[in-house]
């Protein structure tokens, strides 16, 4: 069992930044691959991006590239999830969530934090 809760959420203005944390507990959270999502009202759940377990390995969704940033700190078993430049557009609830390396699903969800950005 992994326990994910997100925080750092908050009302920002455009061109600003935030950085959002997802903490874990569970005696093996280390080992798993913990990727980031975000819906908008309306909207289907939409991948931002993903850390592999060890952080070695990073991805993101196209229109975050550059702008956002996965980290983690294992010792801490927190994942980080640092936005620069926010638009308007990215107005949403961010979820972590985790899986095993080996498996496509992911398991476990945080409860998410609102990210509101003003223009």
């Amino acid at each position: 069992q992994v326990q994910l809760v997100e925080s750092g959420g908050g009302l920002v203005q455009a061109g600003g930044s935030l950085r959002l944390s997802c903490a874990a507990s569970g005696r093996t959270s280390s080992s798993y691959t913990i990727g980031w999502f975000r819906q908008a009202p309306g909207k289907e759940r939409e991948f931002v991006g993903t850390i592999s377990s060890t952080g070695t390995n990073r991805y993101y969704a196209g229109s975050m590239k550059g702008r956002f940033t996965i980290s983690r700190d294992n010792a801490k078993n927190t994942v980080y999830l640092q936005m620069n430049s926010l638009k308007p557009e990215d107005t949403a609830v961010y979820y972590c969530a985790a899986r095993l390396p080996s498996l496509q699903k992911y398991d476990y969800w945080g409860q998410g934090t609102q990210v509101t950005v003003s223009s």
